[in-house]
């Protein structure tokens, strides 16, 4: 079957976001994967660059830019959002706790962040608020650890660059479905973490169920999570994040 769309400059440039699309590759390699030549294949590469579609990681190899997870991101979004936000309400009330649903975001040249896409607040006492928007550090607390660790190896290993956690604490959330932290992002603070995942087959890493989408989380201060906050919330958790598993696996099925 003939792929290209006639349009010979956009069959080239999409040539080379999918060149990119299996990982860090240099000039070299783009030129071998695309078959372009290599002032054209650097033409293109430079221009997807500028539209932040590509970006260079610490080596200078191109990898797919912050533009592609914010495209990601809108295309499903509102699905996500729409059968999400029942859920963490109900988790908030079962938990007594602030709930709170978590994407990664391209951050640019400083990296991928987790941004909070919805939330569930407490309605009243000491709450550990984070807007709907805020943009945090992947490399601290326990929806960042759920976030990372069913990544492919190098994006994993990318990840753990600079981490409060390591690549022992990721097998450990994998073996039990769950992450926690306690005074790991900010002090005084504790969180438990579990996926949602996508529909199966979605592609990518992510094991039984399909690939992990997001994070969904409670957090509060460490006086009432204390300082194993697994214990007293991780089944409710979990049970959040398959719960929306599941409706965007049943919308999914409604849509095909």
């Amino acid at each position: 079957m003939n792929d290209t769309s006639g349009v010979g400059v956009l069959d080239k440039a999409v040539s080379v976001l999918a060149a990119a699309e299996t990982g860090p590759t240099t000039l070299a390699q783009l030129v071998d994967a695309t078959g372009l030549s290599r002032p054209t294949a650097h033409r293109i590469a430079v221009a997807l660059e500028r539209h932040r579609l590509l970006a260079r990681d610490v080596q200078g190899r191109f990898v797919l830019g912050p533009r592609i997870a914010e495209l990601a991101s809108a295309a499903g979004e509102d699905r996500l959002l729409a059968v999400s936000q029942p859920v963490l309400t109900q988790l908030r009330d079962a938990t007594g706790e602030s709930a709170q649903l978590y994407r990664i975001a391209g951050g640019g040249a400083g990296g991928d962040v987790r941004v909070c896409v919805a939330a569930a607040e407490r309605a009243s006492g000491l709450r550990d608020t984070v807007p709907v928007g805020a943009a945090l550090p992947m490399t601290a607390g326990s929806a960042a650890q759920v976030l990372l660790a069913w990544e492919e190896g190098e994006r994993m290993h990318r990840g753990l660059r600079g981490a409060k956690f390591t690549a022992t604490t990721l097998a450990g959330v994998r073996r039990r479905g769950w992450a926690a932290s306690a005074a790991e992002r900010e002090a005084g603070v504790a969180s438990v973490s579990a996926p949602v995942r996508g529909p199966q087959g979605a592609g990518g890493a992510g094991g039984a169920g399909g690939r992990v989408l997001a994070a969904v989380s409670v957090s509060g201060p460490i006086e009432r999570l204390t300082r194993s906050p697994g214990r007293l919330h991780a089944a409710a958790v979990v049970a959040a994040g398959e719960r929306i598993s599941e409706l965007l696996r049943a919308d999914a099925g409604g849509r095909a």
